[in-house]
Parts: structure tokens; C-alpha cells; sequence
């Protein structure tokens, strides 16, 4: 039971305006492994670099395989390019991992369908896991989950969203990626349609 886990069981649960997309949960999916390997002290910051510490297995497959992907020379990876070169495709790997770890019909195709909120999911000890962390506003979960725009039930006390100056880095990698990657959706779209308004032109 993971951050990574716990972020997807959020977006899948926690009912919310908008869909997330699916980039930005891989962005977001990426950045939760950056801080559990912070917390796991196999990696450091150096600034906004991450320098590894330590090649010690984590005991969980996804935070291994981010570990092992990790640059271990000098000048080492910004933090926001991690994001973007672990998140490459990641929160599909992340449902791949789950439905074969999750009980059959617990929902989780739902959230790359989009399909019925209302489907009925079946409880599991990583699910009651995520939602005890969300229902106690574990500041790592909130941060990761209020930058997908997953808001967050109200509760005094919780504006801090960053436990130390590391977490903080990651956090505004993490919004900074996700800026720019909406800004080339709209730049896309722009673009068709402009291309769209050529075509229906007399």
C-alpha cells in the first residue's frame, strides 16, 4: 500500500466536478512515488535534483521499477523531468498492477472508462487503506489529490499541504507540469479547430 495506490483510489472514489485526465494522474502517479522514496530514504533533493541514496529494494514492484529507473550520475534529474519521463504512460501501468492485485469487479476499469460512478465496488484492505488516509487528511495524499483537482472535504487545520521543504519541491514540480501539459491541450485544440473551421469554410 503505496502513495501511488492510495492517489488512485482517490481519484476513482472521491466523486469530483471533472474527470481527471488520465496525463495528469500519470503525472501526479509519478510524483507520489518521488515522495514515498523520499520517505524511504532511497533518494534525496538536491535543490530540485533527485540524488539517489540507496539501491535497496522497497518490497513493493511499482516503487522498485521507479527506483531502478532513477539516473545515478552527476548532474542528476530535476525533479518536474522525472515527472515527465517516469509518468510516460504510468497510470495505465498503475491499473495493469491493481486489477491483478484488486478483488474482480472493485471498479477500477471505471476510472480509465469514465463509466458509471455509481458502480458497485468491492472493498479491499488497499481501498480501506486510501480512504482511512483521505478521512484523516494525510497532508501528502491531500497535496497530490487537490493538484489533480480533487478537492478535499473541509477540515481546519489542514492548509498545510507540504510536511518539509522537500515535499514542497515536488508538489510545485508537480503543478508546474501539470500547466504546461493543459497548455498543450489547448494549443491542440486550437489547432483543430482551426483546422476543423478550414474545412467547413464556403
Amino acid at each position: 500500500m503505496t502513495t501511488p495506490q492510495d492517489l488512485l483510489f482517490v481519484a476513482l472514489d472521491v466523486p469530483g466536478d471533472r474527470p481527471v485526465e488520465q496525463g495528469d494522474l500519470s503525472l501526479a502517479l509519478a510524483a507520489a512515488e518521488l515522495l514515498d522514496l523520499l520517505a524511504a530514504q532511497a533518494v534525496t533533493l538536491r535543490d530540485d535534483r533527485i540524488v539517489p541514496l540507496s539501491g535497496q529494494l522497497t518490497g513493493d514492484p511499482m516503487l522498485d521499477k521507479a527506483a531502478a529507473s532513477l539516473i545515478r550520475t552527476e548532474p542528476y534529474e530535476s525533479a518536474e523531468d522525472w515527472l515527465w519521463r517516469r509518468g510516460d504512460g504510468l497510470s495505465a501501468a498503475y491499473r495493469d498492477e491493481l486489477e491483478h492485485t484488486e478483488p474482480s469487479g472493485s471498479g477500477l476499469r471505471q476510472l480509465f472508462r469514465r463509466a458509471d460512478r455509481s458502480v458497485e465496488r468491492i472493498d479491499s484492505d488497499a481501498r480501506r487503506h486510501a480512504a482511512d488516509r483521505w478521512a484523516r487528511h494525510e497532508p501528502l495524499l491531500v497535496g497530490l489529490a487537490s493538484a489533480l483537482g480533487i478537492e478535499e472535504p473541509e477540515h481546519e487545520g489542514t492548509a498545510a499541504s507540504a510536511e518539509d521543504d522537500r515535499v514542497a519541491v515536488v508538489l510545485a514540480a508537480l503543478g508546474d507540469a501539470l500547466t504546461e501539459l493543459e497548455a498543450v491541450r489547448q494549443r491542440r485544440r486550437i489547432e483543430e479547430d482551426a483546422f476543423d473551421n478550414v474545412w467547413r469554410a464556403p
